[in-house]
C-alpha cells in the first residue's frame, strides 16, 4: 500500500481506509505493508495509526517551495513532478510485491509506472480531474468545464495570463490522469466519480476501471453497539474535519430556532471553521468535542439519536454515512454525489433520509426528533465490511 496521507498523528478518511483495508488482509494471512512520506515517520508511526504491520518511510514534501499561492497560478510542473517522486519510491520496492496499491492524491502517478507492475490505485474523491479534489468553488459545487476558470480557485482575481497557466496544469493534470487510467488499474469508490472523470475528460478509457464501494470494519462497529435504553433521545451527532464544503456552518446557520428545548447537537472533528463556529454557534445546544479517538466516535454515534452529515460538497462516498447505516442509526444528508449510492445498504427504508437543500434536511430532522429513537438489532454481517469487499479487490488484483 502506498499513500502520502501516511503516516500522521491525525489520520483522515483516506488513511483510515488503507489501514483498516491493509490489517484486514493481514488477518488473512497476506503480507502487506505501508509505504508513506518520510517527513511525517518516527519509530512509533505504525503503532500510532493503528496498523498492525510495517511502515515503510520513502518519500518526503516537505517545504517543496513552488509558491503557487504567491504566484496565482497552478504551476503545470507541480503536480506531475510530486507523482514521479511517488512512482520513483515505489519501483524501488516494486519487484518484492504481488501488488502494488496506491491511495493517494495524485492519479498520474500510474504514467509514471511501467505496465510490468501489477500497479492499482484507488481514487477516493474528485481529485482525479480537479486539482483541489473537491469541485467546489465560492461555497458551491463547481460545474464549470473550461480549465481556465480553475485559476478562480487559487487567486481571487485571476488575469488572463494567470487564467492560462492555470488552465494548461488543469489540463496537463487530467490528460495524465487519463493516461495513468487507460494503464493500469484504477477503483473508483463511487459511480459518481466515474461519471465525473469522464463529464471532465470525455472519451477517457476507463476499460480497466471499477466501481467499488468504501468499506467499514463491521465486527468493531457492532461491538459498540447500543443497547435501546442507551440511545440518548434528541442527540445529534455530526462528525468531520470543520471546513469549507462539509456544511458544518451552512447546518447550523439552518438549525438555529428549530431545535425542540431537549435536542442537543454535537459536533466531534478539528478544522479550520472550529473556532470560528464554535464562537458563534457554541452553548447548552450545541456542543464542539474536538477530535476523538475512532472507538469514542464510533461509541458516541451509536448513542446517538440521529446522525447528520451535512456536506454541501459532493462526498464521493462518504464512510461516516456507512458507518451510520451500519449501527442501525437514521441518517440524514444532502442528494449530492455518491451519497444517494449508499442507500442500498440501509437495514430499512428511509434509514438515509436524502434533502436536496439545507432547510429540506433539516425539517427531516426536526420531524424525527419528534418521535422515539429507532433502535435496530443488528445481524451478523454488513454487505460493506472490509472483509466483504477484499475478495473484490483480490479479483481485481489478478486481472
Amino acid at each position: 500500500m502506498v499513500s502520502e496521507d501516511l503516516p500522521g498523528a491525525q489520520v483522515g478518511g483516506l488513511g483510515k481506509h488503507v489501514v483498516t483495508l491493509s490489517n484486514a488482509l493481514l488477518e488473512l494471512g497476506h503480507q502487506v505493508d505501508i509505504m508513506g512520506r518520510s517527513d511525517c515517520f518516527h519509530a512509533d508511526s505504525a503503532r500510532e495509526v493503528g496498523f498492525r504491520g510495517r511502515l515503510l518511510p520513502a518519500f518526503s514534501f516537505a517545504r517543496p517551495g513552488w509558491k503557487e499561492f504567491q504566484l496565482g497560478f497552478f504551476n503545470p510542473v507541480k503536480r506531475p513532478w510530486f507523482a514521479r517522486r511517488v512512482a520513483r519510491a515505489l519501483l524501488r520496492e516494486a519487484a518484492k510485491y504481488d501488488v502494488v496499491h496506491y491511495h493517494g492524491h495524485l492519479p498520474m502517478a500510474g504514467r509514471y509506472v511501467p505496465d510490468g507492475i501489477n500497479f492499482v490505485q484507488t481514487r477516493h474523491d474528485q481529485g482525479s480531474e480537479c486539482v483541489t479534489h473537491l469541485r467546489f468553488k465560492q461555497e458551491q459545487v463547481c460545474q464549470t468545464r473550461d480549465v481556465r476558470d480553475c485559476a478562480a480557485c487559487i487567486h481571487p482575481a485571476p488575469n488572463s495570463l494567470r487564467r492560462t497557466v492555470s488552465g494548461m496544469a488543469v489540463r496537463r493534470y487530467r490528460f495524465e490522469s487519463a493516461e495513468s487510467f487507460a494503464r493500469h488499474k484504477t477503483v473508483f469508490v463511487s459511480d459518481f466519480l466515474r461519471r465525473a472523470f469522464l463529464r471532465s475528460v470525455p472519451g477517457a478509457d476507463l476499460s480497466r476501471a471499477r466501481v467499488i464501494h468504501n468499506f467499514i470494519r463491521y465486527p468493531l462497529l457492532r461491538a459498540h453497539a447500543a443497547a435501546p435504553e442507551e440511545v440518548r433521545a434528541g442527540e445529534i451527532m455530526l462528525v468531520g474535519r470543520i471546513d469549507a464544503g462539509k456544511g458544518f456552518g451552512e447546518f447550523l446557520a439552518q438549525v438555529q430556532g428549530w431545535l425542540p428545548a431537549h435536542a442537543r447537537v454535537r459536533i466531534v472533528g478539528d478544522g479550520p471553521l472550529r473556532d470560528p463556529l464554535q464562537a458563534r454557534y457554541g452553548g447548552p445546544q450545541v456542543r464542539f468535542l474536538g477530535w476523538q479517538p475512532y472507538e469514542e466516535v464510533i461509541r458516541m454515534s451509536a448513542r446517538s439519536h440521529v446522525l447528520v452529515v451535512p456536506s454541501v460538497c459532493e462526498e464521493a462516498c462518504s464512510t461516516t454515512v456507512l458507518e451510520a447505516l451500519a449501527l442501525g442509526k437514521p441518517c440524514l444528508a444532502l442528494a449530492r454525489g455518491g451519497t444517494p449510492e449508499l442507500a442500498a445498504y440501509q437495514y430499512y427504508d428511509g434509514q438515509l433520509q436524502l434533502a436536496e437543500t439545507m432547510p429540506g434536511l433539516v425539517e427531516h430532522l426536526v420531524g424525527l426528533l419528534g418521535a422515539a429513537p429507532v433502535t435496530v438489532a443488528l445481524p451478523p454481517a454488513y454487505p460493506m465490511d472490509v472483509f466483504r469487499a477484499i475478495p473484490k479487490l483480490l479479483d481485481f488484483y489478478g486481472e
